[in-house]
This record gives structure tokens, sequence and C-alpha cells, in this order.
């Protein structure tokens, strides 16, 4: 858990006290701490004078606005038909044996977090991932494991 602090209060000064301000500062949040705290999206709520029910179903809905702890690195495995028509699923395997973690877990050291999603849009170069905001196409097993071991020496 971390300490907001007057990081809402300051995001609520730079975005606005209105509606139209809660998902630049939830994203903000997200960017800076991996993952929302209850107490932040409290504070958000009474910044923006909306109910503390509606920050949390927003935050709930998108699923990169993580409520729970993640790593450092956050890989997500498309998990739509035409990628697991492409081998998502031999992605998904190498990428758990070589971080030793299965979909949904974060490694101990906190530096990798494994989940599927829905469409990230790049289907025409599927299977594809996204490592934080890093998408990584037209990948095989032996791509793959470049592409972790390069994240493993950041």
């Amino acid at each position: 858990m971390y300490n907001t602090g007057n990081m809402v209060k300051d995001l609520a000064d730079k975005y606005g006290r209105k509606r139209e301000s809660l998902m630049p500062i939830l994203q903000d949040i997200v960017k800076k701490h991996n993952y929302l705290t209850d107490e932040a999206m409290v504070e958000v709520a009474t910044e923006l004078d909306i109910s503390a029910a509606e920050v949390y179903g927003t935050a709930s809905f998108y699923t990169f606005l993580d409520t729970e702890e993640r790593g450092k690195n956050v890989i997500r495995v498309c998990k739509t038909i035409t990628c697991s028509m492409k081998g998502k699923n031999d992605i998904i395997s190498t990428i758990e044996e070589i971080l030793k973690i299965k979909v949904g877990q974060t490694t101990p050291d906190k530096m990798f977090t494994l989940l599927e999603t829905n469409c990230i849009g790049w289907c025409h170069k599927a299977p594809a991932i996204l490592i934080n905001d890093m998408p990584y196409t037209d990948l095989t097993p032996e791509t793959v494991i470049d592409v972790i071991k390069g994240y493993m020496r950041k």
C-alpha cells in the first residue's frame, strides 16, 4: 500500500474538479503506483465530489486501471480468438516458464505480473502482448524469451 499524500489533490488541481477528470486522475495514479488503493479512490471521489462507488465502478470496469498491487512490469497477453489461433497459449506457457508464475500472479520480487486481457488492437500482428504500454507483436516462443529477458536486465 502507498500513501497518497497530496497526490490526489495535486492531480485534481491539474485536471480540474469535474467528473471528466476522473479517468486522467486514475490513470496518473496507476502510472505512478501501478494500482489504485481503496484510500486513493475515496480521495478521488472526495476531490471530484462524486461517489466512491462511481470511482470504483470506473476503476473496476477498465482492465488497465488495476485495483490490486501489480509488478513493476505488467505483461498483458491478448486473449482474443485471433491471438489464440496464432499461438497465444504457447506465448503464455513460455512466459510462465521463464518467470515461474501463472497467469494472474506476480513474481516474488514484484518485477512482473502476468495477465490475460481483451483485445489490445494488434490483431493484424497476432499474437500480441503489452508490457506496460509497449506492444510486442508477431511473437513466437523464441522471440518472447528475448523480450522478457530484456526486461529482466533493466
